[in-house]
């Protein structure tokens, strides 16, 4: 399991097969969830890294425990979401 933190926000979540499914929106890291954006393209990525981004309605909850790897640019679930 990974520990999540607000420096994640703005990094891409990639399945298994290194296929991009979104980018994390915003970091709840009393629960340790990621709130992905799945429609989110290159410029929310940008606005998000500079921590203006919004977690929004349609974002999808990802719990640390199902994050395999994190690195400076992207956080990877183990499976295909």
């Amino acid at each position: 399991m990974a520990v999540l933190s607000t420096e994640d926000e703005g990094k891409y979540l990639m399945d298994v097969e290194g296929e991009q499914i979104g980018i994390v929106t915003a970091v709840d890291t009393d629960a340790q969830v990621a709130y992905v954006d799945p429609e989110s393209g290159v410029p929310d990525a940008i606005i998000q890294s500079f921590g203006f981004g919004d977690r929004g309605e349609d974002d999808i909850e990802v719990p640390a425990d199902s994050v395999e790897t994190v690195t400076d640019s992207e956080l990877r679930v183990a499976t295909k979401l």
